[in-house]
């Protein structure tokens, strides 16, 4: 799917979720810790249902299976019947890297240089959102690997010399695996757009609780966000509140503020919502012949 397909998807989905004409429950997690998760991720919209099926197991990689693997099925929501079963791995993709992005654009619109931390499956679908429209640096704990995207996804970047550089760039997308904190207290600057696409679950964390205590914070859903986010530990912690944290969608519909001065540090909390993937699911559908999906009667 091109990138500008999935980002207008996404974006259209944040904003008809503000607005309720698409609904969603947050996702339910079925943990088998210390080895992975299971999450049941339903929605509602545009004429259509879906059930994602997901799993993350950080520790597939080093068996040579990918981290995130399940199935998204699309049904009619007139009939019941189903429309399509897609490949959950290769959604998320898509949803994450523009969900990224959206943010940044929304919140940082002055922006010309990103950096994306992590270049994985996720990393890349960032990458490549990113790649088309701005400036962006690529690090990577395998370097190699950083080097080679560019290539792959034909895109122009550079590599920087270390993370350091990487994270003091105008805006940065993180989409690491969420165990360990890229972000201590003081590490961001004035002005700067942090898009946290790594920590999706209980326990994950890419940045420290007192950075996000002295930024303006930004979630994609709160309920999401504040049990299983960044958001979670501040919010246990007490140090951030529901009145302190705004939804994406309000701003991209218009009902809320985005960033409020140039010096504003902001920070986008992304769990993944089920109506991301649906605005992808159905994107996909309609445009099955186009994008030589095979068609299957169910």
């Amino acid at each position: 799917m091109p990138p500008d397909l999935a980002y207008a998807a996404v974006r259209d989905a944040f904003v008809a979720h503000a607005r309720g004409e698409w609904t969603m429950p947050p996702k339910l997690y079925l943990t088998n810790y210390p080895a992975g998760d299971f999450r049941a991720m339903p929605a509602l919209g545009g004429g259509h249902a879906l059930l994602k099926w997901v799993t993350s197991f950080p520790g597939n990689p080093a068996r040579g299976l990918p981290t995130v693997t399940g199935l998204v099925v699309l049904s009619d929501a007139e009939t019941g019947m189903v429309q399509a079963i897609l490949e959950a791995g290769a959604v998320t993709a898509l949803r994450t890297g523009a969900a990224a992005v959206i943010a940044a654009e929304a919140l940082a619109p002055e922006f010309r240089v990103a950096a994306v931390i992590g270049a994985g499956v996720n990393g890349r679908a960032a990458i490549e959102q990113l790649g088309i429209r701005y400036d962006v640096c690529v690090y990577d704990r395998d370097r190699s690997r950083a080097k080679a995207v560019f290539k792959e996804l034909g895109v122009p970047g550079w590599v920087p010399r270390s993370l350091r550089d990487a994270l003091a760039c105008d805006v940065v997308v993180t989409v690491t695996p969420g165990r360990e904190i890229l972000l201590p207290e003081g590490a961001l600057k004035p002005g700067q757009h942090v898009s946290l696409m790594g920590a999706d679950g209980p326990g994950k964390a890419e940045i420290a609780v007192g950075e996000l205590a002295r930024a303006r914070v930004f979630c994609d859903d709160w309920e999401q966000a504040s049990h299983g986010g960044e958001l979670a530990a501040a919010v246990e912690a007490g140090s951030i509140v529901r009145e302190e944290v705004t939804e994406l969608g309000a701003v991209l519909a218009g009902t809320a503020e985005g960033r409020r001065s140039a010096d504003e540090i902001t920070i986008f909390d992304s769990t993944g919502l089920a109506i991301q993937d649906l605005a992808i699911a159905i994107a996909a559908y309609e445009r099955a012949d186009e994008l030589d999906l095979p068609r299957l009667e169910f």
